[in-house]
């Protein structure tokens, strides 16, 4: 089970310290939202902070592209030095043609569900990806309440993958909380973002971090 802390919960004008510490204190990936304010109502980084991240940390970068026209940008965040690119299927017209192109860069390619798009839309696409990534929030703002109704997603999922012997990994994001993260897990994620549950934990990341670890049962 990988940890992704989500940075858009970090404090903005210290985002190389707040990479850091996560590193220090465990975590596997750093999760990127990267927001252009149609596609979702929000704006946020571009591929020259992907880059000064890369700079400040060894962690693989999963940089989420909630982004209208992925295509026009996917060769820029590959070049920033993502890690994983990870493209909405709402948003991509081509989606092979897309997933091949971020594999051919370099960097493993990902595709994420919304909340109201059912598992269907990704099956066909499934042996073409690194990753896929179910959102358990409506896309654009952090801090949201998990949807439950993911869980179920998460399952049939996970039950596609397996049937398919598939090993991408299963990534959930959205209100994933020390109270709700294994259930999650349980249900096949293998990859959870958490974000305010890390960066506004009062007792601080490493902490936060050690406390995912125990309800997780990582390093166990």
């Amino acid at each position: 089970m990988k940890l992704a802390p989500s940075i858009l919960s970090a404090d903005f004008a210290h985002l190389g310290d707040a990479v850091q510490a996560v590193e220090r204190a465990g975590a596997d990936w750093v999760h990127v939202d990267v927001m252009d304010g149609h596609f979702v109502p929000n704006l946020t980084f571009g591929p020259k902070m992907v880059a000064d991240l890369h700079k400040a940390t060894a962690l693989p970068l999963d940089v989420h592209l909630m982004i209208e026209r992925p295509d026009d940008w996917v060769d820029r965040y590959v070049e920033a030095g993502a890690t994983y690119v990870v493209v909405h299927i709402e948003a991509v017209k081509d989606v092979r043609g897309t997933l091949a192109r971020i594999r051919k860069r370099g960097a493993r390619a990902g595709l994420t569900l919304n909340p109201e798009t059912p598992v269907d839309a990704v099956i066909p696409f499934l042996s073409d990806i690194d990753l896929l990534l179910v959102m358990s929030v409506h896309p654009g703002f952090g801090g949201q309440k998990f949807i439950e109704s993911a869980l179920d997603k998460v399952r049939l999922v996970r039950r596609a993958l397996d049937e398919r012997k598939v090993s991408a990994e299963l990534e959930v994001d959205g209100g994933i909380k020390l109270d709700n993260a294994a259930r999650v897990a349980e249900a096949g994620a293998s990859v959870l973002v958490a974000g305010s549950a890390v960066f506004e934990d009062p007792e601080g990341v490493e902490a936060a971090i050690a406390k995912f670890d125990r309800v997780l049962g990582r390093g166990a």
